[in-house]
């Protein structure tokens, strides 16, 4: 019977220990709040029309073993939640990286990775049209790289740095989800729709399917705080 509660541990375990922090004194994040929320619930409001569609089409589905039952639409409630958790444990992660540390990286190295990255995306993505998983998650990457580049040229460094740390509690949870860690897996991909490359049990498109997720909170929680305090 616990089997069921899988994923939505994975979704708490992941939000607990920044929720926890977020109201330490000297990183105070609750008083962020308002910039994270808006664009947490839009940015969420965008990736669950595209869950529900590419699950409808079996691109991807979802073991009943290892969710609850409760359901919106097509989409266990933990899947929902994911949308949520995630993104505050990561915009977290980002805003005390801003806010603690230092970098030195230059904007001449920051193009060049990011124009290199695009770049790589934008060819694999038209070059395997047919894997939607894959043709989708990098182009939409690529699109939303090129905004930061032009629009958010600053917090790159620092979304670099973030993401590059995320990608240890990724390792784990993913793992999880996609049967690393567990005998099966809690959500299927139908390789029809992506590359067939896996990291252990992890699709390689997850890797960047998280990067657009997180940069599209990110961009928005930046957004709404430079418009707050007029930088």
């Amino acid at each position: 019977m616990h089997e069921k509660y899988t994923y939505l541990l994975v979704d708490l375990c992941c939000i607990l220990i920044p929720f926890i922090f977020s109201f330490y004194p000297k990183i105070n994040f609750y008083k962020q709040w308002r910039y994270f929320l808006a664009p947490c619930l839009l940015t969420a409001l965008y990736f669950l029309v595209w869950d529900m569609i590419f699950t409808k089409a079996g691109i991807w589905s979802f073991n009943p073993r290892y969710v609850s039952g409760l359901y919106i639409y097509n989409l266990p409630i933990e899947e929902c939640l994911f949308f949520i958790c995630i993104p505050y444990s990561c915009v977290f992660t980002y805003y005390c990286i801003d806010r603690f540390i230092t970098f030195q990286l230059g904007n001449t190295a920051i193009r060049l990775i990011t124009v290199s990255l695009i770049a790589s995306l934008a060819i694999i993505g038209f070059t395997h049209l047919p894997q939607l998983y894959t043709s989708i998650t990098f182009l939409l990457l690529a699109i939303w790289l090129c905004l930061g580049l032009i629009k958010y040229p600053g917090l790159l460094p620092v979304f670099y740095v973030s993401y590059l740390l995320i990608l240890i509690p990724f390792f784990i949870s993913n793992g999880i989800l996609t049967g690393s860690i567990i005998n099966r897996p809690t959500v299927l991909y139908n390789n029809n729709y992506n590359l067939g490359i896996r990291i252990l049990t992890i699709p390689v498109e997850d890797l960047f399917y998280a990067m657009l997720l997180i940069l599209m909170n990110i961009s928005g929680f930046e957004y709404l705080r430079k418009k707050a305090t007029g930088k």
